[in-house]
């Protein structure tokens, strides 16, 4: 009886802390620093949408707002992007902190404020002015349920102001999960150090698919220095079987992101209140991670329209976290004007001023991942303080830093820098092993086998996101974009991370564009790691916006976007080649092209084809594999892998064996994560059924193609009859196939009632890796789902109150909040909600109406 007594105080004294730090979304509300009072109008999701008399308040607002509701989301992610969790949760976050630090992302931040534009600088200020004004007001449980949390280990400690440079460098951490084949590049120097050879390489990064999986842009070249929308693009290649692309049948190695410090998932504490930290000991991937990460988007113009006026559509693929990475909001000037240009809506992120994705009265637009090249490794021949460069021996940058750590001493760190960048290998051993195995000789000549080095090189970073930028003006300048020119004006100033971007009008017209800062290289091609101590491996300046790939009203009526190549090969400059191998982007074609066959196409219709689930690798291999199917699934499987199929169920399972039998001489971490690469693989070897790649490791026999697709085939059913049962037609691929959202700094205490507060799921899902609706999931670790569309958006541009999004999660990031989750179950049902825009509408829908006076 005592311990019901003593358990129900406990869970009574939890209940009353966390409540306390839900925020009241109605009533008048003092908010210092306010010019004059700004109206804000909550749906019945918690969306607000903000109207004030000048841009000023519109931006204090819109702080004190993302304060409110996720203020928690905000503090930890600036202490990640300074390197400083160790400040939060002690010694267990020092190698991250120096992970981060070394890279400098912070530093970086604080070299751009100056370079942007005095109004963007000005709006930063109001918004941190805005944060400020709540921090006043709130400190320790008042601020929010982690806080109550982290007091348990970290009683000291204390919310500090928030400043413009906390904005931009969240744009920092942006830009490193997006950062495209840094990742690739590390892989296949891995490889050859594990003793592939080349063509096996090659094999396992087979060229784009051209021909099966057209590019982004279907005509435009190089004209006279700039990019030509109507030229007519070189004729693209056949399909490749494996072939080497540029420098690599004889290129120095290169690779993936660091395995260790830099792939993790972003966990979060330990299982024990003394340590919450201890779960944090690697780079957060913030916005995700995985092959299958990128997004879609696609833009059609009225001529395919039910209304004759433009349709776009975008969903970003981004790690599931909660709360969920977007936030959705509206922000509107009163009475608009040059001094007050802001009248927008869409999805932002808390910490960062304005709308990244969405509309104003004019424009709408979108973004998925470009991919281009942007990130290069360098061997370096570090002796002692020095290096040699073409020759001579250089001194290295140096600068010292201090990482305070909670309950613990202070940390001094040395960081060292060569010209190409921070010696990442510092603190990365991954690299470190490619620097003591590399794939170039004592020369720096590239060779056909990885050899040890002795003394071991160095690896240093060069990235563009280390080189300040603009970026935070594109993004402003996109909130009050008027028109394509303007909206091509915006986009050259968005330097990283480099995004294809798609346009539309209210007058009917649509585009895309391609921006980013993309680096033009000497020798090499940006695949493998190179020496840096021959300057002609030297990066040679950045591609000119005017070269970079656009369109404006093609030809066709559409423009779809879902990372696959953006031109023909050889249409453009050298972007990179490690596209996204187009599975998605060839479905979403498809369907448009068959909705535009039988007549014209709704906002519903769009939203219909965000929720495909159909796998392109799953029409190849079926027919291959149904001889060996013991369980007659596969005979009438239409091939889409929705929650409900005991066929996708099955198939999920036989192609996760098949990859897992196939590459069993790949290192353990290097094995296949499912995405479209290995659909790119997988699809090439079964058209060579003696290839060596099918013959098991270790076994005297020599297995062909189908020797190892029947041994999938009995590993499925084995796997299934053990976790589904014995009966086939009860088998359900959602069963499998689930989500469980995890909130990013709590998610993983390991202590059940943190867990159950901050959690949420698991949710059983349709779709898959490299599926149109992509819940993606790492093969080697099982089906559960490691990232998601993270939002979901149309906008209808005959009338944009017609419009409809959803978000992941929901608008607050208060765990008891009835907006915490609110939205998860539209997003996973491929529902949505009302985007409204029209002020009358909103303000005759609002659920929260709430005052904010000076």
């Amino acid at each position: 009886m005592t311990i019901v007594v003593v358990a129900c105080l406990v869970a009574g004294t939890v209940f009353f802390t966390f409540r306390k730090s839900l925020p009241d979304w109605t009533g008048t509300v003092a908010v210092p620093g306010l010019s004059s009072t700004v109206h804000v109008y909550r749906d019945s999701y918690g969306v607000p949408q903000i109207y004030a008399d000048n841009a000023d308040d519109l931006f204090k607002a819109e702080g004190y707002l993302h304060a409110t509701d996720r203020f928690w989301e905000m503090d930890f992610r600036r202490h990640v992007t300074a390197g400083r969790l160790s400040e939060l949760f002690g010694k267990s976050q020092v190698d991250t902190d120096k992970y981060i630090r070394t890279m400098g992302w912070r530093r970086v931040a604080e070299q751009e404020l100056p370079l942007l534009s005095p109004q963007t600088r000005s709006w930063l200020e109001s918004y941190a002015a805005g944060v400020n004004a709540w921090i006043s007001e709130h400190q320790g449980t008042s601020a929010g349920v982690e806080y109550a949390v982290l007091k348990l280990q970290n009683s000291g400690y204390r919310i500090e102001k928030w400043s413009p440079v906390d904005s931009l460098a969240w744009l920092k951490a942006m830009a490193w999960d997006l950062r495209s084949n840094m990742s690739e590049e590390l892989e296949r120097a891995r490889l050859l150090a594990a003793g592939l050879t080349w063509d096996q390489i090659n094999e396992l990064f087979p060229a784009y698919p051209y021909q099966e999986h057209p590019p982004i842009l279907k005509s435009g070249a190089i004209v006279d220095g700039a990019f030509k929308p109507s030229a007519p693009s070189p004729t693209s290649p056949s399909r490749s079987s494996g072939a080497a692309r540029p420098g690599t049948a004889g290129g120095g190695g290169g690779g993936t992101g660091p395995d260790a410090a830099v792939q993790a998932a972003l966990s979060s504490l330990s299982g024990s209140l003394e340590d919450l930290g201890d779960r944090l000991n690697r780079i957060p991937q913030l916005l995700g991670i995985g092959d299958g990460l990128g997004s879609n988007s696609w833009v059609v113009s009225g001529t395919h329209t039910t209304t004759g006026k433009p349709l776009l559509a975008n969903d970003p693929h981004l790690g599931p976290v909660m709360p969920s990475i977007w936030y959705q909001i509206g922000l509107h000037c009163t009475r608009a004007s040059a001094a007050c240009p802001v009248d927008v809506s869409g999805f932002g992120f808390s910490g960062v001023p304005g709308i990244v994705i969405g509309h104003n009265a004019r424009i709408a637009w979108g973004f998925t991942n470009l991919g281009p090249d942007v990130a290069d490794l360098y061997l370096e021949k570090v002796d002692g303080n020095s290096y040699e460069r073409d020759g001579d021996q250089v001194p290295l940058v140096t600068r010292t830093e201090t990482i305070k750590v909670a309950g613990g001493d202070d940390v001094r760190l040395t960081i060292r820098s060569t010209v190409h960048g921070p010696l990442l290998s510092d603190q990365d051993a991954d690299l470190r092993k490619v620097g003591a195995k590399p794939g170039v000789d004592a020369a720096g000549v590239p060779t056909q086998k990885a050899r040890p080095a002795s003394p071991a090189y160095a690896v240093a970073l060069q990235w563009t996101a280390l080189t300040p930028g603009r970026t935070a003006d594109a993004l402003f300048a996109l909130n009050t974009a008027q028109n394509f020119d303007q909206f091509r004006a915006a986009a050259r100033n968005f330097a990283v991370p480099a995004q294809n971007m798609i346009y539309a009008d209210v007058d009917g017209n649509i585009g895309y564009q391609a921006p980013g800062t993309i680096p033009v290289r000497g020798s090499g091609d940006g695949l493998f790691p190179v020496p840096g101590w021959n300057p002609s491996y030297d990066w040679a300046g950045s591609v000119p916006f005017e070269q970079m790939p656009y369109a404006y009203n093609p030809p066709a009526g559409y423009v779809v976007t879902a990372n696959q190549a953006p031109v023909a090969e050889g249409a453009g400059p050298i972007l990179g080649y490690d596209w996204d191998y187009g599975y998605r982007s060839s479905r979403i074609e498809a369907r448009l092209q068959a909705k535009f066959a039988v007549g014209k196409i709704d906002a519903a219709d769009m939203s219909e084809i965000q929720m495909d689930t159909q796998s392109g690798i799953a029409k190849e291999l079926v027919p291959l594999l149904e001889p060996f199917d013991s369980t007659s699934l596969l005979k009438t499987w239409d091939y889409n892998q929705t929650e409900n199929s005991a066929a996708a169920a099955y198939f999920n399972a036989v192609w996760r064996a098949l990859l897992s039998r196939t590459f069993d001489e790949l290192p353990a971490d290097l094995r296949p994560d499912g995405g479209s690469r290995w659909f790119e693989v997988v699809s090439n070897l079964l058209r060579d059924p003696t290839s060596p790649w099918w013959d098991r490791k270790g076994t005297a026999a020599v297995e062909k193609r189908d020797d190892i697709l029947r041994l999938a085939s009995s590993d499925a059913v084995d796997e299934l009859t053990d976790r589904l049962g014995d009966d086939p037609s009860e088998w359900r691929w959602g069963d499998l196939h689930t989500l469980t959202i995890r909130n990013q700094s709590f998610g993983d205490s390991g202590i059940g009632l943190i867990e159950a507060i901050f959690n949420r799921g698991p949710y059983k899902l349709a779709g898959g890796s490299s599926v149109v609706d992509a819940t993606g999931s790492y093969a080697p670790d099982g089906y559960q789902v490691d990232w998601v569309p993270s939002m979901r958006m149309v906008v209808d541009l005959a009338d944009l109150d017609r419009s409809r999004w959803v978000n992941l999660t929901g608008e607050s990031g208060h765990p008891f909040s009835d907006h915490y989750s609110d939205q998860v179950e539209l997003w996973r049902n491929g529902e949505t909600t009302a985007m409204r825009w029209r002020p009358e509408t909103i303000r005759s829908e609002a659920k929260y109406v709430q005052n904010l006076t000076p």
